[in-house]
C-alpha cells in the first residue's frame, strides 16, 4: 500500500492548517501510521511566515512540534499529489474547487467530517480572536485526527 499524502487547507495557512498538521503528524507517528503531512492556505498572504505565535505556543503546550513550518499557497499540482485535500471551512472549500480539476474534486473534504460528534462542520478561524480560540481549534483538530487515522488504518 502506497504511503497516503494529505494536505491540510485554511485560509492563510498560519493557524488552522499548520495546527492541523502538527497534530496529525504527531498522532500518525503514535498511532504506526506511515503518512506524508503538508498544509496550505487558499490566500499567499503570508507566504513563507512561520505559524501563527499564538497556534505555536498553544500546540506545543499539548506537545506537538510545529519545526520546519512555513506558510504556502495551494497550487493546482497539489490536487495530483495528495490523496487527501482537507480543509478547515466550506469558505476554503470553494476557493479549492475553483481551482481543483474536474478529476480530483473527490479529493476535497471539510476535515471536521472525521470527527462526527463536533457540534460543528468548521475549524473556527482564531486569528482575530482570544487565546481560548486557539484551545478549541486544538481540541477539534485532535478529534479529527484521531477519526481520519481510524480511517486510513482502515
Amino acid at each position: 500500500m502506497q504511503t497516503p499524502k494529505v494536505l491540510f487547507i485554511c485560509l492563510g495557512n498560519i493557524c488552522r492548517s499548520p495546527t492541523a498538521e502538527a497534530v496529525f503528524k504527531a498522532r500518525a507517528a503514535a498511532a504506526a501510521l506511515d503518512v506524508h503531512v503538508e498544509s496550505a492556505g487558499t490566500s499567499g498572504w503570508h507566504v513563507g511566515e512561520p505559524p501563527d505565535p499564538r497556534s505555536v505556543e498553544a500546540g506545543q503546550a499539548r506537545g506537538y512540534s510545529f519545526a520546519g513550518q512555513a506558510s504556502r499557497k495551494v497550487i493546482r499540482a497539489d490536487f495530483g499529489l495528495f490523496d487527501h485535500i482537507l480543509a478547515m471551512d466550506m469558505k476554503n472549500v470553494a476557493a479549492l474547487k475553483e481551482i481543483c480539476p474536474e478529476s480530483y474534486l473527490a479529493r476535497i473534504k471539510l476535515f471536521l467530517d472525521y470527527a462526527p460528534h463536533a457540534k460543528t462542520r468548521e475549524v473556527p478561524d482564531p486569528y482575530y480572536g482570544g487565546g481560548d480560540g486557539f484551545a478549541r481549534v486544538l481540541d477539534l483538530i485532535e478529534q479529527a485526527s484521531d477519526g481520519l487515522i481510524a480511517a486510513l488504518k482502515q
